[in-house]
């Protein structure tokens, strides 16, 4: 499966995108149906400390799958992205396979 990581606002870092890397791939030994992913991290503007946004979009048969979450570390924000993008893809398996 194809990922593109890009970065909005600062360089990310080696461990950063290998940490995105294997969190997907790992996801992706799960669910074969997965065709692409694209995943956008970006710094918020915001004094807030929860300033680090992770959006993650997967490609599937017939559908895309998106989560945008924002968190303190990117770490966090690409975990928490992940979990939902988790359950749209077990919502989307149960409509498929009832």
């Amino acid at each position: 499966m194809k990922i593109s990581i890009s970065s909005v606002k600062f360089k990310a870092d080696k461990s950063l995108e290998d940490f995105i890397q294997e969190k997907i791939t790992k996801l992706a030994t799960n669910y074969d149906n997965l065709i692409s992913g694209e995943v956008i991290l970006r710094l918020d503007n915001s004094e807030n400390q929860e300033n680090k946004i992770a959006e993650i979009r997967l490609n599937i048969p017939g559908n895309d799958l998106f989560a945008k979450k924002q968190c303190k570390t990117f770490e966090e924000a690409t975990d928490s992205a992940l979990d939902a993008i988790k359950k749209q893809l077990l919502k989307h398996k149960d409509k498929i396979h009832p």
